[in-house]
């Protein structure tokens, strides 16, 4: 197993590789499901380069995201750190039914899925476990006092929060100390910088952006003519309408400029830059290819300067970033 740079997550003293991976788009929403082997393969890959934080949820699937990671990280569950997350019901409360779209982050529903997610995930405690969406009729300190008598049952080690807002932040922190917060951070979606980035260096939380490469964009390998498959829930999100991939390519252009100079790929470049935000910031890229866990592994030894950062800065700022980033209805769900 190779060793790479390490952070902890804010005040934790939790230490993970500097890049995690993200397991979803193995199973559930970038197209058809990839073969369970293979995945499985590239997840032992990426352990073997020495990625030690796992990420995946109780909903990609439903299901089968989280045995997928529990069956390949069985063999290394003492040398890695999983994260998974709660806070989604079937929808008909159903659990055959594969449309989830109610939040539940009940008590009485955190304590039941929890079992499941230990049983999926193979281990006899979950070593991050985030509530995936603020429910807005559940008070968060009732969700944060759920997951602290969790963490007194030994069922979890630490918690974390996706999506939410600053003043939830300090509340959910209020109750038990919030280890990380997850939620989507990079180039073209910088709204964490408003408030949240300063709420958590105050409280000593770690950061896990998801989507650290635009979904895909910032690799520089999608533009305006690129065909998604149909079951890719890009397909629903306004940035990734023809014209908005055409108009945003402007950032890539960006980051082909630097890259150039860094000898560097597109996407190693904006984990780079996210990289030298702050020292608690964990991206964490997902991918279904082991030729493109490398490249991310690559961004680690791409060193940007303060010069670097500044020029990066003046050219990102004169540019605007077209189309929302989720739907209406899922907009809605986040920074709550």
């Amino acid at each position: 197993m190779k060793t790479i740079q390490k952070r902890k997550l804010g005040n934790s003293g939790i230490e993970v590789s500097a890049l995690g991976l993200g397991c979803m788009g193995m199973s559930w929403s970038y197209g058809e499901a990839k073969d369970k082997q293979d995945m499985i393969n590239l997840i032992r890959a990426a352990v073997e380069q020495g990625v030690t934080f796992f990420d995946t949820a109780e909903v990609y699937g439903p299901y089968v995201n989280e045995e997928l990671v529990g069956e390949a990280l069985k063999p290394f569950k003492n040398e890695v750190l999983i994260a998974t997350k709660f806070g989604w019901a079937p929808a008909n409360n159903t659990e055959a039914n594969a449309r989830w779209n109610a939040l539940d982050s009940s008590p009485k529903h955190i304590k039941k899925v929890v079992e499941g997610s230990l049983k999926r995930l193979r281990v006899e405690v979950i070593d991050l476990y985030y509530q995936h969406r603020v429910d807005p009729i559940v008070p968060i300190e009732a969700v944060a006092g759920t997951v602290k008598e969790l963490i007194q049952e030994g069922k979890v080690k630490y918690w974390g929060l996706s999506e939410a807002g600053a003043q939830t932040i300090r509340r959910a922190h209020a109750v038990h100390p919030v280890t990380a917060l997850q939620s989507e951070y990079s180039l073209w979606t910088r709204e964490p910088e408003k408030e949240i980035i300063p709420t958590l260096e105050e409280l000593g939380i770690g950061f896990a952006p998801f989507s650290p490469l635009g979904k895909g964009f910032l690799t520089g390998k999608i533009d305006e003519n690129t065909k998604l498959e149909t079951s890719d829930f890009r397909n629903t999100v306004p940035r990734f309408s023809p014209e908005n991939r055409k108009a945003n390519q402007v950032l890539i252009d960006l980051l082909n400029k630097v890259g150039k100079e860094k000898n560097a790929t597109p996407a190693q470049i904006a984990l780079a830059w996210l990289l030298s935000q702050k020292p608690w910031i964990v991206p964490i890229p997902g991918t279904t290819k082991l030729k493109r866990l490398e490249e991310n592994l690559g961004a680690l030894k791409v060193e940007l300067t303060k010069d670097d950062l500044y020029e990066m800065e003046e050219a990102a700022s004169k540019i605007t970033i077209q189309g929302a980033r989720y739907p209406e209805e899922h907009e809605r769900l986040t920074g709550r």
